[in-house]
């Protein structure tokens, strides 16, 4: 930091330039001098004022503004200086072109590949490359996961065992040990003093090549002083700095990078220092933070209260206090999350532009008399959600909804529901499950729901009174034969075929689906972002319906699912019993089959879930045709059982789970089959075999099947040896049974990419925003609402950088201008 004290007019130019190119170089912080640029213009006031008139005071300004505010200063000083003695008054005179070069171009720009940077080679431009590191820009937005606190600097003598902390010392004497055992190992060992007493420091170092001392024993040398910090301990009253504690060259205190201050910790690769990468990235951002253009108008900085983007990046980096970090974090997050919002609502709205839907007639006389067919009434939050849907159904504009509940909510009817409504209005409804194993219960299921009857296993048909067409129902699955898909694809383009239940086969070219009004996606996040649009563009802007059985948290909802209206049946049917849950140790298997048996003695049944159909060298878990075998014919030989999984026919599987709900079946073995739409009030237990091989919303799918009825049911988590996260999760679903909360824990353990399948959502990863950032969601979800409502296409000159982020992040923008 420098203080220039100048009377005279002319001496003052030179170091005006020097100070406003350090203005320039340090990103606009207001730290060139000493009490900031606005001391400095008081001081020399009577001589700067002929020279830049009136600019203003700087320190309020933004950091765009002050890139502003120092340029229109140059260019009247460079003015000045054309004006000035014969030293300066050409224009190609050595000052001006160095300070013109500097200011307008720099020589390191944030596009330059990582190699134009001092000290970064092949080797090193490969190692930050494992990392995603390409670019400058790659460099200046690799934000740190945390920041060791080195800021306290203290006395050799005020050092306080157990703490992390900061000394600046003068080096003694320096020593190198090969460590026993390893020739390649060292060990390296500084004596370090200050004025107040002695400390010692300790590194341990691989030599480089053969006996050779390691860099670290030949750089530090003695008479060096450095800064040093770590976490202190003592060895005979001497404190003593271990395990490879941060240094480097003490010259200024405000330029330490490694200790001294809160330093960053990155993200790393083999092979790659936390010094090594540090110094990159300081080099990166000191070189082109003024190329950083705020893309936020004034009004939107304003009505946010966040800091400028220059300040932000600059602050996450280096932050001179925990109150700076957090502020930059705030910043950079609400930036992740507002891009993300403008993204999924400009989807939505671009969605509901183009064209007009199909209005439906909801109050049909046959959709009522389905609902009066049903064996059970609908709960409170049935109907509402129910309402929900029927009010958008019944609008021109397509309706998009994500309709998400826990296990065994009622999902499957609401969705029938909408699929029967477009069938009484004449058009066709469609189903789209992410495996066939889900499509073929959903046949199932929604066959029985609508009473149909089965003409053969890819078709069945039901009629319900007032509906004149009647309910023919086509299961479209990418296994089927060539000739059956034929067959199937000229019924459904014909109509012939109007409720279509099928995989992703639904989505092929060759399927046509002329009147589709209604389509549903279940699981859909399991579904990419161009499945699920190649659905909604079916028929005339068919309204879509998604659904989720992995219950979201809400702001996971917001941000991934922003361009949807969400519904949520957070109730379950009554006499619904919570279902107790054991995690047994590999140990304890015949206890769990003795329970099993003491069940099905009290008259109850009994489900037993295997990863695998069949055995596997690859896989070690349970297949279910070994398992069924060795219990029917062992374990379980006086009862009965049953075998399911997905390579039987659909006949197969519909006979054995019409002789299990007829309790002519004790224990029915299956795969994972069994995961939706399965409903046996008498199964009171679940015994999930090779647990540890399913994710913890598979096993709660799972655990959904049982305490249907009236009686108390269990689940029993059985896993031959599971792994520590294994048994986090297993332990976790012991003693949570609400889907909300489970999938909250979930998310914690797995992260939103996993959890959610959000690679696949057509969305960019989020480097610095937590989905746990509520209140930075909801600011950042107003403000895009606020944008968009004011400026629908982006079209105004303050939202140009706005769009042009979007059109680089490569997501949908308002057609009218891309």
């Amino acid at each position: 930091m420098r203080v220039y004290l100048m009377t005279s007019n002319s001496q003052i130019i030179k170091p005006l330039l020097h100070i406003l190119e350090m203005e320039r170089d340090q990103g606009y912080q207001n730290r060139a001098v000493a009490g900031g640029l606005d001391k400095l213009l008081q001081r020399w006031e009577n001589d700067l004022e002929p020279i830049l008139g009136d600019v203003g005071p700087y320190s309020i300004l933004t950091p765009v503004q002050r890139e502003s505010w120092v340029a229109r200063a140059t260019e009247r000083v460079l003015d000045s200086l054309d004006k000035r003695s014969s030293t300066y008054s050409s224009k190609n005179s050595p000052v001006q072109t160095s300070v013109k070069h500097a200011l307008k171009s720099p020589a390191i720009k944030l596009d330059h590949q990582v190699v134009k940077l001092k000290g970064i080679g092949d080797q090193l431009a490969k190692k930050l490359g494992r990392l995603g590191i390409l670019s400058v820009s790659d460099l200046v937005y690799h934000f740190p996961s945390r920041h060791n606190d080195y800021a306290k600097i203290r006395k050799i003598n005020k050092l306080e065992i157990g703490e992390t902390q900061t000394v600046i010392v003068n080096v003694w004497e320096v020593t190198a040990t090969r460590r026993k055992g390893n020739p390649n190992s060292w060990s390296v060992q500084a004596v370090l003093g200050d004025e107040t007493g002695n400390a010692r420091a300790t590194w341990f170092r691989p030599g480089r090549r053969g006996r050779q001392e390691p860099y670290l024993a030949r750089s530090l040398k003695a008479g060096d002083q450095i800064v040093i910090s770590g976490r202190v301990s003592a060895y005979r009253g001497t404190p003593i700095f271990k395990d490879d504690p941060e240094y480097e060259p003490y010259q200024d205190q405000e330029e330490l990078v490694h200790t001294g201050r809160l330093v960053p910790v990155y993200s790393s690769t083999e092979g790659l220092t936390q010094k090594t990468i540090r110094k990159a990235i300081k080099q990166a951002l000191d070189s082109t933070i003024s190329q950083i253009s705020e893309y936020l108008p004034n009004d939107s900085l304003t009505r946010t209260g966040v800091i400028g983007l220059q300040d932000a990046i600059t602050q996450a980096h280096y932050p001179n206090s925990q109150a700076d970090w957090a502020a930059a974090r705030h910043r950079l997050a609400f930036d992740e999350l507002l891009l993300l919002q403008l993204m999924v609502l400009t989807r939505k709205r671009d969605w509901q532009r183009k064209e007009s839907g199909i209005s439906l007639n909801t109050s049909k006389q046959g959709i009522n008399n389905f609902f009066e067919s049903l064996p059970f009434e609908l709960t409170k939050s049935q109907n509402r959600v129910l309402h929900e849907m029927l009010g958008d159904l019944r609008e021109s504009k397509p309706m998009n909804r994500l309709l998400q509940g826990d296990v065994g909510s009622g999902k499957t009817v609401i969705a029938a529901s909408g699929l029967l409504t477009a069938i009484a209005n004449g058009y066709q409804g469609a189903m789209m499950a992410p495996t066939e194993m889900l499509a073929e219960q959903h046949y199932l299921t929604i066959s029985q729901l609508l009473r149909a009857s089965v003409i053969d296993n890819e078709m069945s048909e039901a009629r319900i009174d007032s509906i004149s067409t009647p309910i023919r129902m086509g299961l479209l699955l990418g296994s089927l034969s060539r000739k059956t898909k034929i067959r199937l694809h000229e019924k459904i383009s014909q109509g012939e075929i109007n409720l279509v239940i099928g995989t992703h086969a639904i989505i092929q070219d060759d399927v046509e689906i002329p009147q589709l009004a209604f389509a549903v996606v279940d699981e859909q996040h399991r579904f990419g972002v161009i499945q699920r649009s190649s659905l909604r563009k079916r028929g005339t802007r068919p309204h879509l319906l998604s659904m989720s059985a992995t219950p979201i948290p809400r702001s996971l909802a917001l941000t991934l699912y922003g361009e949807l209206d969400v519904s949520t049946i957070d109730e379950m049917p009554p006499g619904r019993h919570p279902v107790r849950t054991r995690w047994i140790e590999p140990s304890g298997r015949e206890v769990a089959y003795g329970f099993v048996r003491k069940q099905i003695e009290s008259g109850r049944q009994s489900f037993i879930v295997c990863p695998l159909i069949e055995g596997s060298e690859a896989i070690q878990s349970r297949a279910a045709t070994e398992e069924y075998e060795n219990l029917s014919t062992r374990v379980f030989s006086d009862l009965n059982l049953g075998l399911m999984h997905g390579r039987m026919p659909l006949r197969d599987k519909e006979q054995v789970m019409k002789n299990f709900k007829e309790g002519k079946l004790d224990i029915l073995v299956s795969t994972s089959v069994i995961e939706v739409g399965i409903d046996v009030p008498n199964a009171t237990v679940m015994l999930i075999d090779g647990a540890d091989r399913f994710g913890l919303a598979q096993l709660h799918q799972f655990r959904g099947r049982v305490g249907r009825g009236q009686h108390q049911s269990y689940c029993l988590l059985l896993s031959d040896d599971p792994g520590e996260e294994a048994r986090k999760r297993l332990k976790l679903l012991e003693r949570i049974n609400d889907g909300f909360q489970l999938s909250e824990q979930d998310l914690g353990l797995r992260g939103p990419g996993d959890y959610m399948g959000t690679r696949q959502s057509g969305l960019p990863n989020l480097k610095v925003a937590r989905l746990t950032d509520q209140e930075i969601l909801i600011l950042a979800r107003q403000e895009a609402i606020r944008i968009l409502d004011s400026d629908p296409r982006l079209a105004q000159r303050k939202h140009r950088p706005i769009f042009d982020l979007l059109a680089k992040a490569s997501v949908e923008v308002p057609s009218e201008i891309s």
